[in-house]
């Protein structure tokens, strides 16, 4: 792909464009969401820079595309089977004692997160949760801003946590165990950050909760041990066989059609429960970031604060502006716009990427998918979590967990 003299500016524009449309998360007098704002970008910035559809579809990074979807039929299949529904009402059952079981909140949806997708471990959890709170006579926001924090930060223990991290691994090409050996420490003070600031939140929390009957959700899948045990050791296979050469979108999609060969499963129940809209939104970004690449307006950028004493390489400011863009534009397109940005030169900056990404998105309430997830599905039980809920605790969390995140990261060094 080729973009001539003329066309940078335009090409410059529409990036420019997409990424505040981004920022903003909607058009206003439109029904756009942050998907359909990515994929206009990506139409536009194919006519825009004449490219042929060859040239264009080039752009995108099939194997992260494979990967996700495979990681989304694998987890559609857990669901189905009923584990995710289990996992939630046992939680619920552990709150007569709330410091442990904040603890086995905080450890669960982490352990869930890093294994799988952590925007349907918030989706299943949150409901279950709330109400089992309200029910307790407890206020449900900090406890569900802690599953928020705890999925964002659970995410980044592995490179298959999220989509970002899947992302980062295929293009910088990094080990999963080397990856997941550096991200331990910085992921478990994160977590304990979550815990300690929680239970301050819950302990000034001005809100008061009476107890009430409210009915908790019951799971629209009945929970089957037979399926959920074939799923969950088709994940134990797959995560094994991560740590070998093969390659992991291929692993992954045997998988997943290992699961569409199901006698109790339609094909059609597990593709949708497969989130197209962030596929769609991924392929969009790369058309739009790739295109923009070309254009030689980000190296250009990047030379401009390397004289200006800023390199965006080094931890403390990788970690800065990985958090900043996350806050601005939410953790999926503020990835996308830094491998573009930032070169990966050593592995050490992929990595502090990824957690950071991960971290950052437990800051403010629209920094994550997962973030949303939570607060819609707890409207849905009567429970409302404001921005400044949200802040007040994700900032400090957020704020804690990347000072030990820099901190580990100039003690391991390049």
């Amino acid at each position: 792909m080729t973009v001539t003299a003329d066309q940078r500016p335009v090409v410059l524009a529409i990036f420019v464009l997409t990424y505040v449309g981004l920022a903003i998360g909607r058009v206003p007098g439109l029904q756009l969401n942050r998907g359909g704002i990515a994929l206009l970008g990506a139409i536009a910035m194919m006519i825009a820079s004449h490219s042929s559809t060859t040239e264009t579809v080039s752009t995108v990074n099939w194997p992260t595309i494979f990967l996700l979807f495979g990681f989304f039929v694998i987890s559609a299949q857990l669901r189905l089977s009923g584990f995710y529904g289990w996992v939630a009402g046992n939680i619920s059952d552990r709150l007569k004692a709330p410091a442990k079981f904040l603890v086995f909140l905080i450890a669960v949806a982490a352990g869930l997160s890093a294994c799988l997708n952590n925007d349907i471990v918030c989706y299943v959890l949150a409901p279950v949760v709330g109400a089992a709170l309200v029910r307790k006579g407890m206020n449900p926001v900090p406890f569900l801003v802690a599953l928020a924090a705890a999925c964002n930060i659970g995410a980044g223990a592995t490179l298959i946590g999220n989509a970002q991290n899947m992302m980062i691994g295929q293009l910088a090409n990094l080990g999963f165990l080397s990856y997941m050996l550096w991200a331990f420490v910085p992921v478990v003070v994160g977590l304990t950050v979550i815990y300690g600031v929680t239970r301050i939140g819950a302990h000034y929390a001005t809100a008061a909760f009476a107890a009430c009957e409210i009915e908790p959700p019951t799971s629209p899948y009945p929970f089957d041990a037979y399926h959920t045990a074939k799923g969950l050791v088709v994940l134990a296979v797959v995560i094994g066989l991560f740590f070998t050469s093969l390659p992991k979108e291929v692993v992954v999609l045997v998988a997943a059609g290992i699961h569409l060969l199901s006698r109790k499963f339609r094909t059609e129940e597990l593709l949708k429960l497969v989130d197209w809209q962030l596929l769609v939104l991924f392929m969009a970004l790369f058309v739009v970031s790739g295109t923009f690449q070309v254009t030689g307006y980000g190296t250009q950028l990047v030379q401009w604060l390397e004289r200006s004493g800023f390199d965006p390489s080094r931890p403390a400011n990788e970690v800065a502006l990985t958090a900043g863009l996350t806050a601005l534009i939410n953790n999926a397109p503020a990835v996308m716009l830094l491998l573009k940005l930032v070169p990966i030169s050593h592995v050490s900056i992929a990595y502090v990427m990824a957690v950071a990404n991960s971290f950052a998105g437990s800051s403010i309430m629209t920094a994550s998918v997962a973030n949303l997830i939570v607060v819609q599905q707890a409207r849905t039980q009567g429970i409302v979590i404001s921005f400044w809920d949200f802040a007040r605790l994700g900032i400090p969390i957020t704020l804690v967990s990347l000072g030990g995140l820099i901190g580990w990261a100039l003690l391991m060094g390049p």
